[in-house]
């Protein structure tokens, strides 16, 4: 009669392992999603910060007091002295950019059927300098890629909202639920 080997695992002892492992996922698979959808916000609103810095330039070295109201407009310019963008590069290439799983966006900054008359061409001839802005930050997907919708404007303040896409309305406005970023 042979005697079996004790070495190895046996089914039992595999399963429960592997139980467990499903258990710890379970656990930490949401606060990894939170995680990332809080880190995406938080890039969101350094986007806009940047937005706010980028225009502020603009407007006081290149566009005689207006605003651009395009991203591409803040991009290199090939006047001298100013050679470097008013933006970095990956909020340049196109006039919406997709960023951390937010689309960025630029604009005028009045609400529909208000006619703005345009500023003199800017320095970069990249446009026309326009004497109010808005833009604003949506998530690709509500509830997957971040919870809240942002939007800033001239003024320099950064809104938030939870249950609607911000525009310069809202934020004009400053209605409910739009509430600054504290």
């Amino acid at each position: 009669m042979k005697i079996r080997s004790s070495k190895g695992f046996t089914l039992i002892e595999l399963l429960i392992v592997v139980a467990i492992i499903g258990i710890i996922a379970a656990i930490a698979v949401p606060g990894l999603l939170r995680a990332r959808m809080s880190g995406n916000e938080a890039s969101a609103i350094g986007s806009l910060r940047a937005i706010n810095g980028g225009q502020a330039a603009f407007s006081s070295s290149c566009a005689g007091g207006g605003y651009a109201n395009k991203l591409t407009q803040l991009a290199a310019t090939t006047v001298a002295p100013i050679v470097q963008g008013f933006l970095s590069p990956d909020l340049t290439l196109s006039d919406s950019t997709v960023k951390s799983g937010y689309t960025i966006a630029l604009a005028d900054g009045f609400p529909v059927g208000v006619t703005v008359m345009a500023q003199a061409s800017t320095c970069n001839a990249k446009g026309i300098a326009v004497s109010s802005y808005y833009a604003g930050a949506t998530p690709l997907t509500l509830g997957g890629t971040g919870t809240r919708y942002f939007g800033t404007d001239e003024r320099g303040t950064i809104w938030q909202n939870t249950t609607t896409l911000l525009t310069a309305t809202l934020t004009k406005a400053g209605a409910a639920p739009t509430v600054p970023i504290q």
